[in-house]
Protein backbone atom coordinates (compact mmCIF):
# COMPACT_ATOMS: atom_id res chain seq x y z
CA UNK A 1 0.00 0.00 0.00
CA UNK A 2 1.33 3.40 -1.00
CA UNK A 3 1.27 6.16 1.60
CA UNK A 4 0.64 9.69 0.33
CA UNK A 5 0.63 13.08 1.96
CA UNK A 6 -1.97 15.47 0.54
CA UNK A 7 -1.28 19.15 1.18
CA UNK A 8 -4.29 21.48 1.27
CA UNK A 9 -3.38 24.86 -0.20
CA UNK A 10 -6.49 26.84 0.68
CA UNK A 11 -6.97 28.65 3.95
CA UNK A 12 -9.35 27.08 6.43
CA UNK A 13 -11.82 29.96 5.92
CA UNK A 14 -11.98 29.39 2.15
CA UNK A 15 -12.67 25.69 2.65
CA UNK A 16 -15.43 26.55 5.09
CA UNK A 17 -16.97 28.78 2.42
CA UNK A 18 -16.76 25.91 -0.06
CA UNK A 19 -18.48 23.54 2.34
CA UNK A 20 -21.29 26.01 3.06
CA UNK A 21 -21.99 26.19 -0.69
CA UNK A 22 -21.87 22.41 -1.12
CA UNK A 23 -18.58 22.53 -3.05
CA UNK A 24 -15.88 19.95 -2.42
CA UNK A 25 -12.55 21.19 -1.08
CA UNK A 26 -9.63 20.64 -3.43
CA UNK A 27 -8.38 17.86 -1.17
CA UNK A 28 -11.74 16.07 -1.42
CA UNK A 29 -11.70 16.40 -5.21
CA UNK A 30 -8.20 14.97 -5.32
CA UNK A 31 -9.14 11.99 -3.13
CA UNK A 32 -12.12 11.21 -5.37
CA UNK A 33 -9.97 11.30 -8.49
CA UNK A 34 -7.19 9.18 -7.00
CA UNK A 35 -9.71 6.57 -5.89
CA UNK A 36 -10.73 6.17 -9.54
CA UNK A 37 -7.28 4.68 -10.18
CA UNK A 38 -6.51 2.92 -6.91
CA UNK A 39 -8.26 1.86 -3.73
CA UNK A 40 -4.91 0.77 -2.32
CA UNK A 41 -3.72 4.17 -1.10
CA UNK A 42 -3.31 5.52 2.40
CA UNK A 43 -3.59 9.29 2.91
CA UNK A 44 -2.56 11.83 5.48
CA UNK A 45 -3.75 15.40 5.00
CA UNK A 46 -2.07 18.58 6.20
CA UNK A 47 -2.83 22.28 5.87
CA UNK A 48 0.47 24.12 6.44
CA UNK A 49 -1.26 27.51 6.74
CA UNK A 50 -3.29 26.55 9.77
CA UNK A 51 -2.41 23.15 11.27
CA UNK A 52 -0.77 23.23 14.69
CA UNK A 53 0.75 19.78 14.11
CA UNK A 54 3.05 20.89 11.28
CA UNK A 55 6.28 20.07 13.12
CA UNK A 56 5.03 16.54 13.78
CA UNK A 57 4.26 16.12 10.09
CA UNK A 58 7.75 17.35 9.14
CA UNK A 59 9.23 14.61 11.30
CA UNK A 60 7.30 11.96 9.32
CA UNK A 61 8.01 13.19 5.78
CA UNK A 62 10.47 10.39 5.03
CA UNK A 63 7.67 7.86 5.54
CA UNK A 64 5.68 8.95 2.47
CA UNK A 65 5.94 7.39 -0.99
CA UNK A 66 4.73 10.64 -2.50
CA UNK A 67 3.15 14.00 -1.88
CA UNK A 68 0.45 15.86 -3.82
CA UNK A 69 0.08 19.59 -3.26
CA UNK A 70 -3.16 21.01 -4.64
CA UNK A 71 -4.75 24.30 -5.60
CA UNK A 72 -5.61 27.48 -3.72
CA UNK A 73 -7.18 30.90 -4.19
CA UNK A 74 -4.03 32.53 -2.76
CA UNK A 75 -1.51 34.63 -4.72
CA UNK A 76 2.04 33.81 -3.75
CA UNK A 77 3.42 37.34 -4.21
CA UNK A 78 1.13 38.63 -1.43
CA UNK A 79 3.68 37.25 1.05
CA UNK A 80 1.37 36.72 4.02
CA UNK A 81 2.39 34.66 7.10
CA UNK A 82 0.15 31.82 5.85
CA UNK A 83 1.86 31.82 2.46
CA UNK A 84 5.32 31.94 4.03
CA UNK A 85 4.40 28.89 6.13
CA UNK A 86 3.50 27.01 2.96
CA UNK A 87 6.76 27.93 1.22
CA UNK A 88 8.85 26.88 4.22
CA UNK A 89 6.97 23.59 4.49
CA UNK A 90 7.53 22.95 0.77
CA UNK A 91 11.27 23.47 1.31
CA UNK A 92 11.19 20.73 3.94
CA UNK A 93 9.22 18.45 1.62
CA UNK A 94 11.77 19.02 -1.15
CA UNK A 95 14.43 17.67 1.20
CA UNK A 96 12.61 14.56 2.38
CA UNK A 97 9.87 13.40 -0.02
CA UNK A 98 11.13 11.64 -3.13
CA UNK A 99 8.10 12.27 -5.39
CA UNK A 100 6.01 15.46 -5.46
CA UNK A 101 3.07 16.18 -7.76
CA UNK A 102 2.44 19.93 -7.53
CA UNK A 103 -0.84 21.13 -9.03
CA UNK A 104 -1.60 24.79 -9.88
CA UNK A 105 -0.95 26.64 -6.61
CA UNK A 106 1.15 23.67 -5.55
CA UNK A 107 3.39 24.15 -8.58
CA UNK A 108 3.72 27.85 -7.80
CA UNK A 109 4.76 27.08 -4.22
CA UNK A 110 7.22 24.40 -5.39
CA UNK A 111 8.78 26.77 -7.92
CA UNK A 112 9.09 29.58 -5.36
CA UNK A 113 10.61 27.28 -2.73
CA UNK A 114 13.20 26.09 -5.28
CA UNK A 115 14.27 29.62 -6.28
CA UNK A 116 11.98 30.32 -9.24
CA UNK A 117 9.53 33.18 -9.58
CA UNK A 118 5.76 33.45 -9.94
CA UNK A 119 3.96 36.63 -11.01
CA UNK A 120 0.53 37.76 -12.11
CA UNK A 121 -0.18 36.45 -15.62
CA UNK A 122 -1.19 38.59 -18.58
CA UNK A 123 -4.37 36.53 -18.90
CA UNK A 124 -6.31 34.01 -16.82
CA UNK A 125 -8.01 30.64 -16.94
CA UNK A 126 -11.53 30.63 -15.56
CA UNK A 127 -12.65 27.02 -15.28
CA UNK A 128 -10.86 25.82 -18.41
CA UNK A 129 -7.49 26.04 -20.17
CA UNK A 130 -7.65 25.69 -23.93
CA UNK A 131 -5.16 24.14 -26.33
CA UNK A 132 -2.43 23.13 -23.91
CA UNK A 133 0.34 21.84 -26.16
CA UNK A 134 2.96 19.33 -25.06
CA UNK A 135 6.46 20.18 -26.30
CA UNK A 136 9.23 17.75 -27.28
CA UNK A 137 10.47 17.49 -23.68
CA UNK A 138 6.94 16.73 -22.53
CA UNK A 139 6.35 14.10 -25.19
CA UNK A 140 9.32 12.21 -23.76
CA UNK A 141 8.26 12.63 -20.13
CA UNK A 142 6.31 9.90 -18.29
CA UNK A 143 3.69 12.33 -17.00
CA UNK A 144 2.28 12.55 -20.53
CA UNK A 145 2.23 8.87 -21.39
CA UNK A 146 -0.92 8.24 -23.48
CA UNK A 147 -1.89 11.93 -23.42
CA UNK A 148 -2.94 13.73 -26.59
CA UNK A 149 -0.36 16.28 -27.74
CA UNK A 150 -2.93 19.11 -27.60
CA UNK A 151 -5.74 19.14 -25.07
CA UNK A 152 -8.09 21.23 -22.95
CA UNK A 153 -8.27 20.89 -19.18
CA UNK A 154 -10.04 22.21 -16.11
CA UNK A 155 -8.04 25.18 -14.81
CA UNK A 156 -8.49 28.25 -12.64
CA UNK A 157 -5.55 30.63 -12.28
CA UNK A 158 -4.52 34.26 -12.55
CA UNK A 159 -0.77 33.78 -11.94
CA UNK A 160 2.02 31.93 -13.71
CA UNK A 161 5.61 30.78 -13.45
CA UNK A 162 7.86 33.47 -14.92
CA UNK A 163 11.28 32.12 -13.94
CA UNK A 164 11.99 28.39 -13.73
CA UNK A 165 14.03 26.94 -10.88
CA UNK A 166 17.54 25.75 -11.68
CA UNK A 167 17.54 22.68 -13.96
CA UNK A 168 13.76 22.83 -14.46
CA UNK A 169 12.31 21.87 -17.83
CA UNK A 170 9.03 23.18 -19.26
CA UNK A 171 6.86 20.36 -20.64
CA UNK A 172 3.78 22.13 -22.03
CA UNK A 173 2.36 25.60 -22.77
CA UNK A 174 -0.65 27.44 -24.12
CA UNK A 175 -1.45 31.00 -25.21
CA UNK A 176 -2.12 32.14 -21.65
CA UNK A 177 0.69 30.43 -19.71
CA UNK A 178 4.10 29.69 -21.17
CA UNK A 179 4.64 27.13 -18.39
CA UNK A 180 1.65 24.79 -18.17
CA UNK A 181 3.75 21.96 -16.78
CA UNK A 182 7.32 21.33 -15.72
CA UNK A 183 9.72 18.91 -14.15
CA UNK A 184 12.70 19.59 -11.93
CA UNK A 185 14.80 17.86 -9.35
CA UNK A 186 15.86 19.47 -6.10
CA UNK A 187 18.04 17.52 -3.70
CA UNK A 188 16.80 13.93 -4.31
CA UNK A 189 13.20 15.01 -4.92
CA UNK A 190 11.46 14.76 -8.28
CA UNK A 191 8.87 17.51 -8.74
CA UNK A 192 6.25 17.17 -11.47
CA UNK A 193 4.24 20.37 -11.77
CA UNK A 194 0.94 21.13 -13.53
CA UNK A 195 -0.61 24.59 -13.82
CA UNK A 196 -4.00 23.07 -14.68
CA UNK A 197 -6.28 20.70 -12.73
CA UNK A 198 -6.69 17.15 -14.08
CA UNK A 199 -8.11 16.14 -10.70
CA UNK A 200 -11.05 18.60 -10.73
CA UNK A 201 -14.17 18.11 -12.82
CA UNK A 202 -15.60 20.77 -15.12
CA UNK A 203 -18.80 20.54 -13.08
CA UNK A 204 -16.92 21.72 -10.00
CA UNK A 205 -15.28 24.48 -12.02
CA UNK A 206 -18.73 25.73 -12.99
CA UNK A 207 -19.73 25.72 -9.31
CA UNK A 208 -16.60 27.74 -8.48
CA UNK A 209 -17.40 30.27 -11.21
CA UNK A 210 -20.93 30.68 -9.85
CA UNK A 211 -19.57 30.92 -6.28
CA UNK A 212 -17.02 33.59 -7.28
CA UNK A 213 -19.25 35.36 -9.82
CA UNK A 214 -19.32 38.76 -8.13
CA UNK A 215 -15.57 38.77 -7.49
CA UNK A 216 -14.88 37.77 -11.09
CA UNK A 217 -16.99 40.65 -12.40
CA UNK A 218 -16.20 43.39 -9.88
CA UNK A 219 -12.68 42.64 -8.62
CA UNK A 220 -10.97 40.46 -11.21
CA UNK A 221 -12.88 42.11 -14.08
CA UNK A 222 -12.63 39.01 -16.27
CA UNK A 223 -16.34 39.25 -17.10
CA UNK A 224 -18.38 42.33 -17.96
CA UNK A 225 -21.64 41.12 -16.46
CA UNK A 226 -23.72 38.05 -15.57
CA UNK A 227 -24.54 37.41 -19.21
CA UNK A 228 -20.81 37.05 -19.89
CA UNK A 229 -20.57 34.56 -17.04
CA UNK A 230 -23.49 32.50 -18.37
CA UNK A 231 -21.97 32.38 -21.84
CA UNK A 232 -18.68 31.15 -20.45
CA UNK A 233 -20.41 28.49 -18.38
CA UNK A 234 -22.24 27.32 -21.52
CA UNK A 235 -18.88 26.96 -23.26
CA UNK A 236 -17.59 24.77 -20.42
CA UNK A 237 -20.78 22.68 -20.46
CA UNK A 238 -20.12 21.95 -24.13
CA UNK A 239 -16.63 20.79 -23.20
CA UNK A 240 -18.12 18.35 -20.70
CA UNK A 241 -19.98 16.63 -23.52
CA UNK A 242 -16.79 15.83 -25.44
CA UNK A 243 -14.40 15.16 -22.56
CA UNK A 244 -13.20 11.66 -21.71
CA UNK A 245 -12.62 11.26 -17.97
CA UNK A 246 -9.72 8.83 -18.38
CA UNK A 247 -7.89 11.12 -20.78
CA UNK A 248 -8.54 14.16 -18.58
CA UNK A 249 -6.93 12.55 -15.54
CA UNK A 250 -4.16 10.48 -17.10
CA UNK A 251 -1.44 12.61 -15.47
CA UNK A 252 -2.60 11.38 -12.04
CA UNK A 253 -2.44 7.79 -13.23
CA UNK A 254 1.04 8.27 -14.65
CA UNK A 255 2.33 9.85 -11.46
CA UNK A 256 0.92 7.06 -9.30
CA UNK A 257 2.41 4.41 -11.59
CA UNK A 258 5.95 5.74 -11.19
CA UNK A 259 5.97 5.68 -7.37
CA UNK A 260 8.58 3.25 -6.06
Amino acid sequence: MKKLLIVEGNLREENQSFSEEGIQTHTQSLQDSLSYYSKDLQYDIVNPSSDDSLETVKDKLLNYDGLIWGGSSLNIYNDTPEIRRQIEFMKECQKKVKNILAICWGMQVAVTAAGGEVKKAEGSHIGIANEITINENGLNHPIYKNKEKRFNSPAFNFDEVKTLPQNAVCLASNKINKVQSLHFKVNETNVWGLQYHPEITYEKMISLIEFRKDRLIENRKVFNDEKDVKNHISFIKNEILITDKEKRMVELKNWLNQLD
